[in-house]
């Protein structure tokens, strides 16, 4: 595949064909590593944090841990405000 470097305000760039990136599973925003050699160079994916929905992470909760201290204290405080 032959891709063409162009000019991009100070810099240049390549633009990455659709088709590759759902090959490998990448989209807008996800970043690439440089590996550089002699005469060449490697652009590999770098492996992101997976993304949980709410519900994932709330499926990890127990609902019966005690409730941390800070937490007690912070439920218990009268209002400074007109926060009622």
């Amino acid at each position: 595949m032959e891709l063409k470097i162009q000019k991009w305000g100070n810099s240049a760039a390549v633009r990455l064909p659709v088709d590759l990136l759902r090959k490998y599973g990448l989209s807008d925003g996800d970043s690439l590593e440089v590996e550089q050699g002699t005469t060449k160079f490697v652009l590999k994916p770098i492996l992101s944090k997976p993304k949980y929905s709410l519900q994932e992470l709330l499926d990890q909760c127990d609902p019966n841990a005690p409730e941390p201290e800070e937490l007690s204290a912070w439920h218990n405080m009268k209002p400074v405000g007109r926060e009622e």
